[in-house]
């Protein structure tokens, strides 16, 4: 997983991924029914590592979800949280902002939803959004977009040091893909809910998208937040990438149970 992850954003450049890369996982050779069985067993362990987290008082966890429209972040919320304790894990979808968001600093409606001690929050989008659409859509002078990628680099430095672990995942999808998936809503009235005519719109913007995102990556990947380019054209692998990441972060915690405040010596229950 090594070749996904961005701690120095030095000469990144997305054209370096292949969004329909699938690892060791051959399709049309049982590679999609392996890797989701592997799914299967990184989210048992997920669940374990999570009861740990909260049990241990320790730490706390970040995981940033960012894409273009149809990349598949809540796609890749049900899939590798299915079976995770629901109350050890926290999701927060950051929509347009409010009038009364909008009369503060980008990242004071972001702040208050960072995770408590031993805690787990999923944010689908987040304050990447404040350097992404905002710089697409030119909704505030470049200088003062240019200059949060350092406000997000110190206030991300910020949570580490008090003691929050950060893993940042970029769902990268090919523009075609997207084409297929935009489709599929049109072709199934079930799912007519999720589409807008403002995602054409927003499709016209790909390229600028493509960049905003790229000079997002390379400004704010840092050893201490990562960020994660996940190949996300075929979902599967992409829950394979997105778990493992999560399972080695946690791993890498050294999680424990706390032994009980009282003497259990000799306690019976009758």
């Amino acid at each position: 997983m090594r070749r996904y992850r961005i701690t120095d954003g030095e000469g990144f450049e997305l054209a370096g991924f292949d969004p329909d890369d699938t690892g060791d996982f051959e399709p049309g050779k049982g590679g999609k029914a392996k890797a989701r069985a592997e799914v299967a067993e990184l989210t048992a362990e997920l669940d374990s590592l999570q009861e740990r987290l909260y049990a241990d008082g320790r730490h706390r966890v970040l995981v940033v979800l960012q894409g273009m429209d149809t990349a598949g972040k809540g796609g890749t919320i049900r899939r590798v949280f299915e079976g995770v304790n629901p109350s050890g894990v926290r999701v927060t979808a950051f929509k347009q902002p409010s009038e009364e968001e909008l009369a503060h600093d980008f990242l004071w409606r972001v702040h208050p939803h960072v995770p408590r001690t031993g805690e787990l929050v999923v944010f689908d989008r987040s304050h990447y959004e404040d350097v992404l659409i905002v710089r697409v859509r030119e909704l505030v002078p470049e200088e003062r977009w240019r200059a949060r990628y350092r406000h997000i680099r110190d206030f991300e430095q910020m949570l580490v040091d008090e003691g929050t672990t950060i893993v940042k995942f970029f769902l990268h999808i090919s523009r075609d893909e997207q084409a297929e998936r935009l489709q599929a809503r049109l072709d199934d009235p079930r799912k007519h809910w999720k589409f807008r005519l403002s995602d054409l719109h927003e499709r016209q913007l790909w390229d600028r998208y493509q960049e905003a995102f790229e000079d997002a990556i390379a400004a704010t990947a840092t050893p201490s937040a990562p960020w994660v380019v996940v190949p996300a054209n075929r979902k599967w692998y992409r829950d394979v990438v997105v778990g493992r990441e999560l399972v080695r972060a946690l791993r890498s915690l050294d999680l424990t149970y706390p032994p009980s405040p009282d003497d259990l010596t000799g306690v019976v229950v009758e």
